[in-house]
């Protein structure tokens, strides 16, 4: 039985996580951590850890893994260019996956993007992203969000940097042809919803997935976990969970 500590158990997806495990027959929780306690005895007799807490606890967290050989699956977003070195640098010794979404359906858009955004191409086709999320969420856009400017990044041969917009205001011209326009909204409970858009004279491909529960997620990761198990040390992705690669 695959042991799990379960951190940022005080949180919305921690609470989720707690909850996926307990229904699945194969995984224990070992233990539980929130910020302010003791990690290196929470993650003790953890072969695997959830984490969905904070992009700032990372470097913390990969410390005490490496410590012990402990497998790691990461759901938190907005890391920081150094902290998203840190995870590259820890897979080397360690299996992990790290993802922005666990949601069988966020990665099944994602694999359409990619194929959409491959036969639609930016020829005929302007292309918008946009994702709303609940008032508490802290960072924009989203993880899934950014995922998928990669993907359209990707297979457009385009820049986040240089071709993404943020929003629009003002007197700001005709839509460059190279632009991928992005929206972040928040308000209410909203769990997560993604639109990907290709608009054409003429024409509308729209590519959008909702969530309504976070069990949804939590699932996912104690899905990944299951994989990881017998994984060699690297940095994987839902996408390699699922075979969609």
């Amino acid at each position: 039985m695959l042991q799990i500590l379960v951190t940022g158990k005080s949180g919305r997806m921690g609470q989720a996580v707690l909850q996926a495990a307990a229904a699945e027959q194969a995984v224990a929780i070992a233990a539980t951590h929130d910020a302010g306690e003791d990690l290196d005895a929470a993650i003790a007799n953890a072969s695997c850890v959830i984490d969905f807490s904070i992009h700032s606890f990372t470097p913390q967290l990969l410390t005490s893994a490496l410590a012990r050989g402990t497998h790691l699956v990461i759901g938190t977003t907005g890391h920081t260019d150094a902290e998203r070195d840190a995870i590259r640098y820890a897979a080397t010794q360690l299996p992990i996956v790290f993802a922005s979404n666990y949601s069988v359906g966020v990665n099944t858009l994602f694999w359409l993007t990619r194929h959409a955004a491959r036969i639609l191409g930016q020829d005929r086709f302007d292309i918008e992203v946009s994702e709303m999320h609940h008032r508490h969420k802290i960072d924009a856009p989203s993880g899934t969000a950014r995922t998928l400017l990669e993907i359209l990044n990707q297979e457009t041969a385009t820049s986040y940097s240089e071709d993404v917009t943020h929003g629009r205001c003002g007197n700001i011209g005709p839509r460059p042809p190279r632009e991928i326009g992005m929206h972040s909204l928040r308000g209410g409970d909203v769990v997560g919803d993604h639109t990907v858009l290709f608009a054409a004279d003429g024409e509308r491909v729209e590519l959008t997935h909702k969530a309504s529960s976070r069990l949804t997620f939590a699932a996912g990761a104690v899905r990944a976990a299951l994989w990881l198990a017998n994984k060699p040390a690297g940095l994987y992705d839902m996408q390699d969970v699922l075979n969609l690669k």
